[in-house]
């Protein structure tokens, strides 16, 4: 098998096994990953160190060797990655505490009705998805949704599933969220151009899978609110849910107009504008440096300042500023308050950043010891697309794990050298299809599953009838997406 000239490896420092025995490695290190995550129960940050040990153990690397691979690459993603998921965190924050969520959601509820509502409820969901972690989202929009599913009459499943789909597409395609940042930064494809295309393609799929599919499913699985707006806690395969509720939304269920509510003295609730404007500023720079990379000459000024604003740390930098006045400041917090919504919203994404982190790490020793290299020979002497490949992978994983995160991070280092060979369009997508694959089919062994099953009020049959296939319909319609923009780009 003749390796691709393109692809660049650092294999030879640290392993000279045979492709049987890489391949060998890669499996068992998937092996131990998906065994401790799925039968141990272990925390996938430990999962993952073990994997990665085991993988380059089995490749014959040594120790030493393995290690500082590890710790390589749990250096550059945290670098890379870390720091625009943390940024991201801090706007969601002061999105959620300063009420400016609600405002978004509420006002859009009041101003639609009837056959509109499902349609303006996949909007909004995806609006306040691109700042906030889905279980954040699905605690701030759930309330609205039961609230407004008794009020309307219309079926709780019509409303519900649009905005779960909202939240769901908007956290597997659209950077700053943690899978799509992992993919790019691995594959080391351009954010502002995934960016793009990922818009491109969760438009028609939140549509599909949202009201779309809401309408058909709300039909065949009727569905009755829980009494309690807010259900008294998550399921427990859905750690820190509970904690992440906003001040704001405790006790939504005794309310009847989470709007009206009376504000603490001196606090205003920010004007739906203020919180759109500070939600798009971060989308805006990076797309219209995408754009300036396009379509202006390397020397042009305009260009130049585009590419300084449009950088992913500048742009969400930007948008946290923003947020700390339009958010913070004008909504009546006062600087004590504000850094104090700033820090809370660190501690809930720890567990996060160690996922990443040591996915990174795993990756890392996948493309050391030269497995992806193999893999992409393999796949090239086969004919077969990177982006089946790397959707496929992600699906397998994501299946067996139940992890979005960990899918994503295995199948972008799996792939990784095939994107040595791709064009920078193609890299974006191959970035995409991953997203795609790590979305599919999330079932019991996924802590969204339970998350969504408590929240609905819904028994484990009805949650697979919908969350599930909902899910499903996502990863495959938004990879066939993918595979049309492929066709043009």
């Amino acid at each position: 098998m003749t390796p691709h000239p393109a692809l660049v490896s650092a294999a030879e420092a640290i392993t000279s096994a045979g492709t049987v025995q890489l391949v060998l490695a890669a499996v068992l290190g998937i092996a131990v990953v998906v065994l401790l995550i799925a039968w141990a129960k272990w925390h996938p940050f430990l999962a993952l160190i073990l994997g990665a040990a085991a993988l380059g153990v089995t490749a014959g690397a040594a120790p030493g060797a393995t290690v500082t691979s590890f710790t390589t690459g749990v250096g550059s993603t945290v670098g890379s990655v870390g720091l625009l998921i943390a940024l991201g965190s801090m706007i969601g924050a002061l999105l959620a505490e300063s009420g400016g969520a609600d405002a978004i959601v509420t006002t859009m509820v009041r101003k639609v009705s009837g056959s509109a509502l499902p349609w303006a409820m996949a909007g909004v969901a995806a609006l306040i998805g691109l700042p906030l972690f889905f279980e954040v989202g699905v605690v701030l929009l759930v309330p609205i949704v039961l609230l407004a599913a008794q009020r309307t009459g219309v079926s709780l499943l019509k409303i519900g599933i649009p905005a779960l789909a909202g939240l769901s597409v908007l956290h597997g395609l659209v950077p700053p969220h943690p899978g799509p940042l992992v993919a790019i930064s691995t594959l080391n494809a351009d954010l502002g151009l995934t960016l793009a295309f990922g818009l491109i393609c969760a438009v028609p799929t939140v549509i599909v899978a949202g009201p779309l599919f809401g309408n058909f499913i709300a039909k065949r699985v009727p569905l009755a609110a829980p009494p309690a707006l807010v259900p008294a806690g998550a399921a427990a395969g859905a750690p820190g849910a509970d904690a992440e509720i906003p001040p704001a939304r405790q006790g939504l269920g005794d309310r009847d107009d989470p709007v009206e509510d009376e504000l603490p003295a001196g606090r205003r609730r920010p004007s739906v504008l203020a919180a759109v404007l500070t939600i798009l500023l971060p989308i805006v720079l990076m797309l219209a440096r995408a754009i300036g990379e396009l379509t202006l000459d390397k020397e042009n000024r305009l260009r130049t300042a585009l590419d300084v604003a449009g950088t992913p740390v500048v742009a969400l930098l930007a948008g946290v500023l923003l947020a700390m006045w339009t958010l913070g400041k004008r909504a009546g917090f006062d600087r004590v308050q504000t850094s104090a919504v700033i820090g809370g919203s660190l501690p809930p994404i720890a567990g996060i950043l160690l996922i990443v982190a040591a996915g990174g790490g795993f990756k890392q020793v996948l493309v050391d010891t030269g497995v992806g290299n193999v893999i992409a020979d393999a796949a090239t002497d086969a004919n077969m697309s990177a982006l089946l490949l790397g959707y496929l992978v992600a699906v397998g994983i994501r299946v067996a794990t139940g992890s979005a995160t960990v899918a994503t991070i295995s199948a972008a280092g799996i792939v990784a050298p095939l994107a040595a060979t791709l064009d920078k369009p193609e890299v974006s997508l191959l970035a995409l299809a991953i997203g795609c694959g790590s979305l599919f089919f999330s079932h019991v062994n996924d802590a969204g599953f339970w998350l969504v099953k408590e929240y609905f009020g819904m028994t484990v049959g009805q949650t697979i009838k919908t969350w599930s296939v909902m899910e499903t319909i996502i990863s495959v319609f938004g990879f066939g997406c993918v595979l049309i923009l492929d066709i043009f780009v």
